[in-house]
């Protein structure tokens, strides 16, 4: 592999680092979800907690269909 190659591959492999620890967090995230309905039933205080949880997966899920459309994964 001469370095040309190798630059243009360490751009690549960055970025699918980054797309891995967002599914990463994605899966973490919605776990934690599911921890504080299952810890909270029947309580407002759950969806206050779960609110910013959810907003912030929903960015994550926007970030995620940018590498996923350029790495054409859908």
């Amino acid at each position: 592999m001469n370095s040309s190659e190798n630059n243009s591959i360490e751009p690549a492999v960055f970025e699918f680092n980054n797309y891995k620890s967002l599914v990463s967090a994605e899966l973490e995230l919605i776990q934690r979800v599911f921890e504080i309905r299952q810890n909270f039933t029947n309580s407002s205080d759950s969806e206050r907690l779960v609110e910013p949880i959810l907003q912030r997966i929903s960015k994550i899920k926007s970030e995620k269909l940018i590498f996923e459309q350029e790495f054409n994964l859908i």
